[in-house]
């Protein structure tokens, strides 16, 4: 189980358990989460092949939509692939720096996909509160260092769980009770103090994830009185509009992320182990799914672009018969 140097306790391999208690129904367990991870690529590349190449798309706001329909893309095929091959093919060997690997991009890309919620919550500030403004403010070069500072900013956030995992001692074994290699999950397994794991663990979550929902949090407050103070009704409702899909997006991603985390580390005692996962993997794989079909049922101008991308020729022609 340890590599070369024994006095170190460095496994050269971890086996993921998947779900405990749940083995004999892993086969089913994978088929809904195999449609689900094939709605989310199929959703996710559309919507950004779609951004990249209509022209009433190249906007800040589905610029960043862009940024996170990537961001989810690669978040859940970090993990799901690996998933389903231990629930149909029993394959659960990861190797130690794979698991480190996988555990550093997974919580790198929650980071970045709650960094781009709050990016988009500010781009929707701008555009109600500043609508003069709105294209001199929301550059692309502003766009695109946002963007960059919001991704370094997770990897530097996340990058001391590699070393401070790395250095732990695995003295009691090498299974790991989850479906991919979560930070708690693998510092749990460890026969040395890992309490500073868990309390930078929560730091980190706190940086990222209080920071952007603060962000949040203010940008819709600023929102509501610039929109409550609009003298038409319709006017107020079309301002509401453009923020019902970004509302849900986040209701969408914080939820799981907020059960997963705290239960992690307070009350979990309380909760059945297996509920633990399946909720941690769900965390993972309801944004990358629900978020292109949220966006494309409120949006109006990315239903316009999906008709016309599946049907442009064959209306034009209808257009063309009734002139």
């Amino acid at each position: 189980m340890c590599g070369g140097n024994s006095s170190s306790l460095t496994p050269g391999f971890f086996i993921l358990n998947g779900v405990p208690g749940l083995e004999a129904a892993h086969t089913w367990i994978a088929l809904p989460f195999c449609f689900m991870y094939i709605i989310a690529v199929l959703g996710n590349c559309g919507l950004i092949y779609l951004i990249s190449h209509e022209e009433a798309l190249h906007r800040p706001m589905y610029y960043f939509l862009a940024l996170l329909s990537f961001t989810d893309v690669t978040l859940c095929t970090t993990t799901v692939p690996n998933m389903l091959c231990i629930f149909w093919f029993n394959l659960k060997e990861i190797d130690f720096n794979a698991c480190l690997a996988q555990m550093f991009f997974v919580h790198t890309l929650t980071g970045m996909e709650s960094g781009v919620l709050m990016l988009m919550a500010l781009d929707r500030y701008v555009a109600i509160c500043y609508p003069l403004r709105y294209s001199t403010i929301l550059t692309n070069p502003v766009i695109a260092k946002a963007g960059l500072a919001t991704f370094l900013r997770g990897v530097l956030l996340i990058l001391p769980f590699t070393f401070l995992t790395k250095r732990l001692p695995y003295c009691r074994g090498n299974f790991i009770p989850h479906t991919y290699c979560d930070h708690m999950s693998v510092a749990k397994v460890s026969c040395g103090n890992f309490k500073v794991n868990a309390i930078y663990g929560l730091l980190a979550a706190l940086l990222i994830g209080g920071f952007d929902m603060f962000c949040i949090s203010l940008s819709y407050t600023m929102i509501l009185r610039a929109v409550v103070s609009l003298s038409s009704a319709d006017a107020r409702q079309k301002a509401f509009g453009t923020c019902t899909s970004h509302i849900c997006a986040i209701v969408i991603t914080y939820v799981p992320a907020l059960f997963t985390i705290f239960t992690h580390r307070f009350g979990g005692q309380n909760i059945p182990h297996h509920v633990h996962i399946l909720i941690a993997n769900l965390y993972l794989m309801l944004p990358p799914t629900l978020n292109p079909i949220v966006y494309g049922v409120k949006t109006k101008q990315i239903r316009e672009g999906v008709i016309k991308f599946l049907f442009g020729d064959r209306l034009s022609l209808a257009k063309t018969n009734k002139s």
